[in-house]
């Protein structure tokens, strides 16, 4: 099954090379299913001929809002409306979990209670749920067809699905410790309020329930084999 990565963003400079970049993230993080990924840098202006040159999509974090005027935004709206249209898998992640729900309808914008980073507790399909966190851009509407499935105190929209084909998430499963280390080093200082990048320092070492969420995208993807 292929998967298209449509990546929306880079991680900082300093890391990619111990890291990768967004897209490399995502195919570490759905190893070993069978997927093969191809990873456009829709940032950059590379988009697929369209939505039918992957059998399941996926949108990846940036550093940038959903509501700014970048070129990249636009086409990348048509192709959410073409892939939920055509009933395709899509999976959107902190700015893809926004840019799905602005493109379907509903309302983004940068939350006045400032920050959520590092580890932070959900409510998730009833069940409490902690990830990594790292955005103060937040879904203040959903789209009339989205159902919300989990929130936080700080944010009440973290978790929409559409149907049974969209699903998107506030939070960030793919980001491990040492990553979420690394944007408080390299992005966070003089953006993110020194207390906040304090606090989720000193929670690195906890554990997380990101292959909860894995095992919900990879569960999302292969859906659409058994309906083929």
């Amino acid at each position: 099954m292929k998967i298209g990565i449509l990546q929306a963003g880079h991680a900082p400079d300093v890391m990619i090379s111990k890291t990768g970049d967004y897209g490399e993230l995502f195919q570490q993080f759905l190893a070993g299913e069978g997927f093969d990924f191809t990873v456009y840098s829709v940032v950059d202006m590379e988009f697929p001929a369209s939505a039918e040159e992957a059998e399941g999509w996926l949108i990846t974090g940036s550093r940038h809002g959903v509501y700014e005027a970048h070129d990249f935004i636009p086409p990348l709206e048509t192709l959410i409306r073409d892939i939920h249209a055509r009933r395709l898998p899509l999976a959107g992640i902190c700015f893809g979990h926004q840019i799905i729900a602005q493109a379907l309808g509903g309302k983004v914008e940068k939350y006045d209670g400032g920050w959520s980073v590092g580890h932070t507790e959900y409510t998730f399909e009833g069940q409490t749920t902690t990830l990594n966190a790292w955005h103060q851009d937040q879904v203040t509407l959903p789209p009339a067809d989205a159902v919300a499935t989990g929130s936080s105190p700080f944010c009440k929209f973290a978790f929409l699905e559409y149907g049974d084909h969209i699903f998107s998430v506030q939070a960030h499963p793919e980001f491990n410790s040492d990553f979420v280390e690394g944007l408080i080093d390299f992005r966070g200082k003089g953006v993110v309020p020194d207390p906040l990048l304090k606090e989720a320092r000193s929670k690195l070492p906890l554990s997380n329930d990101s292959d909860r969420i894995r095992q919900k995208i990879v569960t999302l993807f292969q859906s659409a084999m058994v309906n083929v």
